[in-house]
């Protein structure tokens, strides 16, 4: 029984690795449909939602099954109620990756973006497909100096956001209103995305010591590196 107990717990945490693969995988995609205005692409992105909302809605199952039949303490009561959290953001990960996707799908045959915004909204979108990859790689590994990282990296993010800002207040905007309202959602869209990254991140930190991310000095760099 016991072992069938792990086994669950293994597979639950194994359900979050491919909900980051999957939504990190969704982002980049819709980055190419909005860019490119990309409508089978953004189509694509639209439907393979419905994977991620399912995966979300069967660990959610698993987790409380567990709840109810286990009673876990201690160390395994955190990694159940951490992973349903978890699954959380990454559903809502998702979800932005879709709203990207609709919003190239709204705009179609035109694209959302600007040509002169396309290089910011591409690196903004590697970006976060990069921070999403790495939130996978801190589920699978426990690596608490790793998901302290993830916070850092966001700042390039938040730098990133504010540019887009500052274009858009520039006396130089051309492009109106539409345009503007569509590039500042992309801007929150991202820069959520980013968020839900670091949230994952920090809550293996809990998971993995039992202290939160926030009470954790971040690593430093090595000297000399």
């Amino acid at each position: 029984m016991r072992d069938a107990y792990h086994e669950e717990l293994d597979s639950i945490g194994e359900g979050l690795v491919e909900m980051a693969r999957l939504v990190g995988s969704a982002i980049g995609r819709a980055t190419t449909a909005i860019l490119d205005a990309d409508l089978k692409l953004a189509e694509s992105v639209i439907a393979a939602d419905e994977k991620v909302d399912g995966l979300q809605r069967d660990l959610e199952a698993r987790a409380i099954t567990l709840l109810a039949r286990q009673q876990p303490v201690a160390t395994d009561l955190r990694i159940v109620v951490t992973s349903l959290r978890m699954s959380a953001d990454l559903e809502r990960s998702g979800d932005l990756a879709q709203h990207v996707a609709k919003l190239a799908r709204l705009r179609f045959p035109e694209t959302a973006v600007p040509r002169d915004l396309h290089a910011t909204i591409l690196e903004m979108g590697q970006l976060a497909q990069r921070l999403m990859a790495k939130a996978a790689e801190v589920i699978i590994t426990k690596d608490v100096d790793l998901a302290l990282q993830l916070e850092q990296d966001d700042d390039a993010m938040d730098l990133l956001h504010r540019a887009l800002f500052q274009h858009l207040m520039d006396d130089r905007w051309k492009h109106g209103i539409e345009t503007a309202v569509d590039v500042t959602l992309l801007g929150r869209y991202y820069e959520r995305f980013a968020d839900h990254a670091v949230s994952v991140a920090k809550r293996v930190v809990y998971l993995v010591t039992g202290e939160h991310a926030d009470e954790i000095a971040p690593p430093t760099a090595v000297e000399g590196a």
